[in-house]
């Protein structure tokens, strides 16, 4: 009998040991993707409605509506670094053209550099220094300028590289649009076993909240960036464009276009009439804080969940898990604020309640 139990136990402890090198095997393959699968996730469920409207018009063709998607998805994507590749290529090819024939030759400082307070004087100075003799201001500041490019070029590779990632999981969206239902579905039969009888419940709240949050903050921040754009074009400011994107970026991870347009109003005070850089102030300062009345409209809509909640698990979940954390946060503190009223509000046992008094 004994032998028995120990062969018994002997064959457990083999099973589990293979279940166990199984499972590391399986994550250890899978943990690679991890990420872009889970942007995958998150933009299946934030653009379903439009997939679902789209699939509607084409007469319920669902291949064809998430192709649609997948491909717009990778446009928007792939898009940037082509032109960012083929833009740098371009311009080292007209540097090395230049600096074969000997025109390199650095243009005059803009109007009015030196005004602008604080580093005007100091930039100015070192812009004339280049305009006068390039090679001796290039070897003044060689190691200043290769760390400068060195950092530059290292974001923009990082940029490049997290795009890159982010059209794999657009092709990984595209993929998950037709399967979602079912998804869905077992998800919360999971959801279920593990929070019964409202882990169903909880899976609609939490597409619910990553919906709301993308409407939010990745929908207010591209207005904000829009409104920023029309702005800076109206006022004339070179770059709009540019300044645009740098505000929406901002915007995403919670910063705000304050950043933005701050040097833009001191630029305007010194480069400007008086009349039209008090407009572009008066009008820079609504449209900086224009997100803290339009956030709060977009994320509490249609859920019971405090905006506060959503708001504290966006920031949170962005400082513990970085971007994809303004996400995973609000659907974490979403569920855990349903679970902690659902304890709060539950009746206490009654049976066990008069067994106590019994005692």
């Amino acid at each position: 009998m004994e032998n028995t139990q120990n062969a018994k136990f002997v064959d457990l402890i083999i099973r589990l040991i293979f279940l166990g090198l199984f499972i590391y095997s399986a994550i250890l393959m899978v943990a690679p993707l991890a990420s872009a699968v889970l942007w995958a996730l998150i933009l299946c469920v934030a653009l379903y409605p439009l997939f679902d409207w789209l699939q509607s018009k084409l007469g319920g063709r669902k291949k064809m509506s998430a192709t649609l998607l997948a491909l717009l998805g990778l446009a928007l994507t792939l898009g940037p670094v082509a032109s960012a590749v083929f833009g740098a290529t371009e311009l080292w090819s007209e540097f090395a053209d230049k600096a074969a024939s000997g025109g390199l030759k650095v243009p005059p400082a803009p109007e009015g550099l030196k005004d602008v307070p604080v580093v005007g004087a100091k930039a100015a100075g070192i812009w004339s220094s280049f305009e006068r003799n390039l090679d001796g201001a290039l070897a003044k500041y060689a190691p200043q300028i290769l760390e400068v490019a060195k950092t530059v070029f290292g974001k923009a590779l990082g940029i490049g590289l997290g795009l890159l990632g982010m059209a794999l999981s657009v092709i990984i969206m595209g993929v998950l649009f037709i399967p979602g239902p079912n998804l869905v579905r077992g998800l919360q039969k999971f959801g279920n076993r593990i929070f019964a009888p409202r882990g169903g419940e909880f899976v609609v709240l939490a597409g619910a909240t990553v919906r709301n949050v993308t409407k939010g903050v990745i929908g207010v921040a591209a207005i904000q960036a829009v409104v920023v754009w029309i702005l800076l074009k109206a006022f004339g400011i070179s770059s709009a464009a540019t300044l645009a994107l740098i505000s929406l970026i901002l915007s995403i991870i919670q910063i705000g276009p304050g950043l933005v347009l701050l040097p833009v109003i001191i630029y305007a005070w010194s480069s400007m009439s008086g009349g039209a850089a008090l407009a572009l102030t008066v009008l820079a300062v609504p449209v900086s804080i224009m997100d803290s009345f339009l956030r709060p409209v977009f994320i509490s809509k249609g859920l019971d969940t405090p905006m506060l909640v959503i708001l504290i698990g966006v920031l949170g979940g962005m400082m513990a898990y970085g971007l994809v954390g303004i996400f995973i946060g609000p659907v974490l503190l979403a569920v855990f604020y349903e679970l902690f009223v659902l304890w709060i509000e539950a009746e206490p046992d009654t049976s066990e309640a008069v067994a106590g008094e019994a005692e």
